[in-house]
């Protein structure tokens, strides 16, 4: 994890890039264009930096309305909303075609007991060979009706399960969307907020074991401001792959922000969890960076990380905090290293670093 006070430095440069944007571009100095050219900056949403270079490659420039649909299609809050607005208005759609379909259905099936109700009068009443005729071929064109009706019915229902089903895998795809980094593809700080506060609840209620480990990539400030947001985010990539190749089963992983992961482990053991995070580290340090524009060896990364396990009484606060405490311990005596709350160095008491 980084240190405060490089946080709040690399804030203001990406504001100060992001502004000097905005300047440079004519363009207004609204919010919403902030929020464009600072995400830009950070290049941290990988996408929308891709359609913003896709669009200066290709025109030279970008104007208002080209940010306005940017803004729109990766960053608008209503996003996700509205995706959700527009699938539940065709499930509803779906199920009223049904309903209607199901209620003319109804109907004829009671116009048909009618119809063998007066059929079973007639034939008592029929004082011919003729008269029995005509009623039982009135019963069946009723029938075949009635048939033809029920097959439609069970055609459309057919129709209908298929249609919301993938209307289900629709919805599906956006709930997993909202809590997935674009980056890394691993799961968001939502997700971890979420899947940390259900395995918490499960600990606590099975009294089986629970472990956390939390993740930083070392001097990941000085790697960025040296190579660049773009090779950044190559580092970051690598990184969750690493940690992706190393997790398993009921095994969570997260980015929980900036060059920090988290990884929540179900039912592991102290040294089960030490062991994870020791192949985790060990995987990034044995791969080697290359930087895509130039072919440029960069050399290696590493990553520190601290390990937690969860207490009777913990919250989800609390046993980050430990693991995070851990992890500072890592950076203290070195970096490059896997610090757990039993090991000698987890000294609480000195003050964090980068």
């Amino acid at each position: 994890m980084f240190d405060r006070n490089d946080d709040i430095e690399r804030t203001h440069a990406f504001g100060d890039l992001a502004f000097g944007q905005i300047k440079g571009r004519k363009l207004a100095a609204v919010p919403r264009n902030y929020e464009i050219w600072y995400t830009y900056a950070s290049g941290y949403h990988t996408e929308l930096s891709d359609a913003v270079n896709t669009m200066l490659s290709e025109h030279g420039a970008i104007d208002q309305d080209q940010l306005d649909a940017i803004y729109d299609h990766y960053l608008s809050p209503n996003r996700l909303t509205e995706k959700i607005d527009v699938v539940g208005n065709r499930v509803m759609d779906e199920i009223e075609d049904v309903m209607r379909m199901i209620d003319s259905a109804a109907g004829q099936a009671t116009a048909y007991g009618h119809d063998l109700a007066g059929a079973s009068a007639k034939l008592a009443a029929a004082a011919s060979t003729d008269g029995v005729r005509t009623v039982i071929e009135t019963l069946v064109r009723s029938t075949r009706e009635i048939e033809a009706n029920n097959k439609a019915l069970e055609q459309r229902l057919k129709a209908s399960h298929s249609e919301i089903k993938q209307l289900q895998d629709n919805l599906d795809a956006v709930r997993t969307e909202s809590l997935t980094d674009p980056l890394t593809s691993l799961g968001n700080r939502k997700f971890y907020d979420q899947a940390i506060a259900k395995a918490v609840a499960l600990a606590q209620k099975s009294e089986t074991p629970l472990a956390l480990l939390v993740s930083d990539i070392d001097n990941f400030k000085k790697f960025n401001d040296t190579f660049g947001h773009l090779t950044g985010d190559q580092v970051l990539r690598l990184v969750a792959l690493s940690v992706k190749q190393n997790v398993k089963g009921h095994d969570l992983a997260c980015r929980y922000g900036g060059e920090e992961f988290a990884i929540i482990l179900p039912d592991t053991p102290l040294r089960a969890a030490v062991t994870v995070a020791e192949h985790i580290r060990r995987a990034v340090m044995t791969k080697e960076l290359i930087k895509r524009s130039t072919s440029e060896n960069l050399g290696r990364i590493t990553v520190s990380l601290g390990v937690a396990m969860f207490r009777p009484g913990d919250t989800a606060a609390t046993l980050y905090e430990r693991a995070d405490q851990c992890l500072y311990a890592a950076k203290r005596n070195g970096r490059n290293r896997v610090v757990c709350e039993t090991d000698a160095e987890a000294d609480r008491g000195r003050a964090k670093v980068a």
